[in-house]
């Protein structure tokens, strides 16, 4: 007896249609789709996602809006402050370098930009009473070795300093600082003209100083002290360098940090915080008119 032959293999259906395009490409095949609204999109109009891909619609949208990403991105500067404070400085050296390049020199002559915002006791008596020159001092500086070495230390003690301080507060800190070092100027060798941050840096060591001492470190056993020992030692021992500066930017700063940075076991007012680098800057303010009146 025989068989009848086997049925023949069934066929594929034939295809109805392609794959779906992209939504912003109409003539490209899109192989993929947006994990988040679906839309079909080709590889150039995916973004990776934490989960699968993202269109680019979407993932614009899930974007945070300008002041958001502006609150993130300030939140993640630590040290804000110490970098606006070193970008002023390089700033004025800059301009005193391209209105006289032969003041990179350092302070073999003086420079008609560096005799503009230098501190003497001369510009602050008689007529001229040009008394922003407590300020523009501590910006201004004499050769590129001056200011590399303050603004090494500016980078150093900010980061030790703002972030335990605040941003507020640590500017606060500098100015008194920076006054206190203008008005030992103006007590000690007030007579030639006189630049640099040194006075606020001395005025931030101090500071860091007198802090550690009260939380119970030994800043000998530190490098902050052996770094601020050095220093006095070369504001002494070296001709040239501004001890009332660097002195007076000194007693400013530990004066701040005795308060500012008091131990949690001795603790001062939150106002009193506020109110001591405020103070110490207007009695500096109000000392150098007393010397130069």
């Amino acid at each position: 007896m025989s068989l009848p032959p086997p049925p023949p293999p069934a066929q594929p259906a034939p295809s109805t249609g392609t794959l779906p395009r992209c939504y912003r490409h109409p003539d490209r095949e899109a192989g993929r789709s947006c994990t988040r609204c679906g839309k079909s999109a080709c590889s150039e109009c995916l973004v990776q996602a934490a989960v699968g891909s993202h269109c680019l619609d979407c993932a614009k949208a899930a974007r945070p809006d300008v002041a958001t990403r502006a609150k993130y991105w300030n939140a993640r500067q630590h040290t804000l402050v110490t970098y606006v404070l070193m970008a002023i400085n390089i700033a004025v050296f800059l301009y005193v370098t391209i209105s006289d390049p032969g003041s990179l020199g350092g302070r073999s002559g003086v420079s008609k930009a560096q005799f503009d915002l230098g501190l003497n006791e001369y510009f602050l008596i008689g007529g001229r009473h040009e008394w922003y020159r407590l300020i523009t001092s501590g910006f201004l500086h004499f050769g590129v070795i001056h200011i590399a070495f303050n603004m090494l230390l500016l980078y150093q003690l900010g980061q030790l300093l703002e972030r335990p301080l605040g941003r507020a507060k640590f500017g606060l800190l500098y100015a008194a600082a920076l006054l206190g070092g203008s008005f030992g100027v103006l007590i000690i060798g007030g007579q030639g003209i006189t630049g640099g941050a040194s006075g606020a840096v001395f005025g931030l060591m101090a500071c860091a100083a007198v802090g550690l001492q009260r939380q119970g470190v030994n800043i000998m056993s530190t490098g902050l002290g052996t770094t601020l020992l050095l220093n006095f030692f070369i504001t002494f021992a070296i001709p040239g360098i501004s001890i009332g500066g660097h002195v007076g930017g000194a007693a400013a700063g530990a004066i701040c940090g005795f308060v500012m940075l008091a131990p949690r076991w001795k603790p001062v007012p939150s106002w009193a915080k506020w109110a001591t680098p405020v103070a110490v800057a207007i009695i500096s303010v109000a000392g150098s008119f007393l010397i130069v009146g």
